[in-house]
């Protein structure tokens, strides 16, 4: 019987049905192209055990000049920073600190629910406040209880709060009845800046009606504790700069440690005319100046606090400090035209592409006296999120509401063979979560997003632009940070980070759910019908080969039209030379799938696909 070999092409194309797909890959999960070879994606563990607070949209990594390596983390509710790989100390900037004795507090027996009254507070549910200075209520509500951070768990009016009584170690504590006073002494309250949305809110801000939308451009009430929060961050020498979207501008300085917090930048000793609010914080590349898009303005000697959402600021170069425009330094402000609003920045060589919503422009040092020149480089070519753009070797890629593009001193579209997968089932009102990555070890490009019926990210979508090829998969990961500064990629789901690309386990655990399919293949031609009998396997194992395990699972049909049924499902080992089956079909699908049901068999295996070959002979008419 004669041998069929079977090298299908590389990549996944979804753009035709199943059937004129033939001779290529229609369906994957959790698999990458190397090479051209398809195999399973590598595995990742926790970077540590510690957790931190609310979703993590942002990571950025930097060296000190004695080689201390940070990681900053933005989330919804916090900024942390690690330090060598530990654990992750809060550097949330504090919004007020009040005066002794503004703040009291009243207990109710039998209850673990404090009232807390300050006024004018500005809180919102969710905030964080630490308090010094308490007296103990009288009774199990005592000093300790009180002199510590609390989280906000309610907001009763402008003037009243909410939290919940606990000890030093967390737990809840009730009151009693010798809990009657109000707990003043030298009280001091610090509250931290105002924690925001974790789901895009699209009637509100620069979402009302038009950003969360297909046009986008209001810029009605926006607040940064309204809106889905995101941070920027750039390290400015040792130093970091950070910027909640549509908030405030702050700066945590290296040299006084991580127990120090970050502050307004606005607030530093010497700031002149630094903006209080922006849209992003980056720092150009060679000439180091601090940018800031969609800055207020400048209104008399002081900047307006309110965004304009297509003005850039810039500070004097290397100095962060200075914004104010003067003959003796590079300080300046422009303002982009085309378009209503600024959607993101990101740095590319020897520039910076800023995107609005309807137009791409090229940034450049061009020295006194302007310091800073704009072009225009194309309409129409938008960014899905301020954090959808990314660098890798060919140039800038990007997402945006319905394709993909590549910028490398012109803009192009990509070609993509799973458009339609994608873009068919997106959920476009939480599209500001899109976020691309790079994993430089395989060649790839990605963008995490959520699909039409969720509102968080599961899904991704991958392009090795060493082969121009398209992958997709189910995952969660809601920020990355390729290797580099931190030897693995790093990426954050459920309050974790995890290290990429170790082994090929799911955090200790066998990974589920890996699989890649084929399109319809004509083993049969017009009114013939074919017999397969035997599969001649070519997988290699890339670790723990000896335990290692991959399932064919043969499916046939006879017309386009009919829905695949399974033949067959065979396990392959890396001793297997053959396994013998009967399939009777015009059309077939070959699929190959490592549940890791049996863990026994499958831990921490990886797997490749090489040439994969059919002995199918003629089996006449039905």
């Amino acid at each position: 019987m004669p041998l069929a070999k079977f090298v299908l092409k590389p990549g996944v194309d979804r753009e035709g049905t199943s059937y004129d797909s033939e001779g290529g890959w229609f369906d994957s999960n959790l698999i990458r192209f190397n090479r051209g070879r398809p195999q399973k994606i590598g595995g990742w563990r926790k970077d540590n055990e510690n957790t931190f607070l609310g979703t993590c949209r942002a990571l950025h990594g930097w060296v000190d000049l004695d080689g201390s390596k940070y990681l900053g983390l933005g989330t919804t509710n916090k900024y942390y920073l690690e330090e060598g790989g530990s654990t992750f100390t809060d550097i949330t900037p504090i919004r007020v600190t009040t005066g002794n004795n503004e703040i009291s507090f009243a207990a109710t027996n039998g209850s673990s629910t404090l009232t807390v009254t300050d006024t004018a507070h500005g809180a919102v549910t969710g905030d964080f406040v630490t308090y010094s200075g308490c007296a103990s209520l009288g009774g199990l509500v005592t000093a300790a209880v009180l002199n510590q951070e609390y989280e906000i768990i309610g907001i009763t009016s402008v003037n009243v709060y909410t939290i919940t009584a606990k000890d030093t170690s967390g737990d809840t504590v009730t009151a009693n009845a010798s809990d009657s006073g109000d707990g003043q002494g030298t009280v001091v309250g610090a509250y931290q800046i105002n924690v925001g949305l974790d789901v895009y809110v699209s009637s509100t801000g620069f979402g009302a009606g038009t950003w969360g939308a297909s046009t986008w451009g209001s810029t009605s009430a926006l607040s940064s504790n309204n809106q889905l929060r995101l941070w920027s961050h750039d390290h400015f020498g040792e130093d970091l700069v950070m910027n909640v979207r549509g908030g405030g501008v702050y700066y945590w300085d290296e040299s006084s440690g991580t127990s120090s917090r970050a502050v307004a930048l606005s607030d530093i000793s010497g700031a002149n005319l630094v903006p209080t609010v922006g849209l992003q914080t980056l720092v150009s590349e060679k000439d180091r100046h601090l940018i800031v898009l969609g800055a207020d303005p400048i209104s008399g000697s002081t900047r307006s606090g309110a965004i304009d959402p297509m003005l850039i600021a810039f500070s004097d170069q290397e100095n962060a400090l200075d914004f104010e425009t003067v003959t003796t330094n590079t300080a300046g402000s422009l303002r982009l035209s085309e378009g209503s609003i600024i959607v993101g920045g990101h740095k590319a060589r020897q520039e910076i592409l800023i995107w609005t919503d309807t137009a791409l422009y090229s940034m450049q040092f061009i020295g006194p006296p302007y310091t800073f020149g704009v072009n225009l480089l194309n309409k129409g070519s938008g960014l899905a999120a301020p954090n959808a753009a990314i660098n890798a070797a060919p140039g800038t890629f990007w997402m945006s509401s319905d394709n993909f593009y590549v910028y490398n001193g012109s803009v192009q579209t990509l070609p993509c063979t799973v458009h339609s997968y994608v873009f068919d089932d997106i959920n476009l009102g939480q599209i500001h979560k899109i976020f691309a990555f790079s994993t430089a070890q395989f060649d790839e490009v990605g963008w995490f997003y959520c699909s039409s019926d969720s509102t968080e990210i599961d899904r991704y979508v991958c392009y090795d632009y060493a082969d121009s090829v398209w992958t997709y998969g189910s995952l969660s990961r809601t920020a990355w940070l390729d290797q580099g500064i931190v030897n693995y990629p790093r990426g954050t789901a459920s309050n974790y980070l995890y290290q990429h690309e170790f082994g090929y386990n799911d955090d200790g655990s066998p990974m589920t759910n890996v699989y890649i399919e084929s399109s319809d293949l004509d083993i049969g031609d017009g009114e013939q019908f074919a017999f397969i009998s035997k599969i001649i396997p070519d997988v290699r194992f890339l670790s723990n080969s000896e335990s290692g395990q991959v399932n064919f699972v043969l499916k046939t049909k006879d017309f386009p039209g009919d829905s695949l049924t399974t033949s067959s499902t065979n396990a392959l080992t890396s001793t297997t030379q053959k396994k013998d089956m009967r399939a009777r079909a015009r059309q077939a699908v070959i699929r190959f799938e490592s549940d890791d049901d049996d863990t026994s068999a499958n831990d921490d295996v990886g797997w490749r696909l090489g040439a994969t070959r059919l002995e199918i002979k003629s089996d006449g008419r039905r």
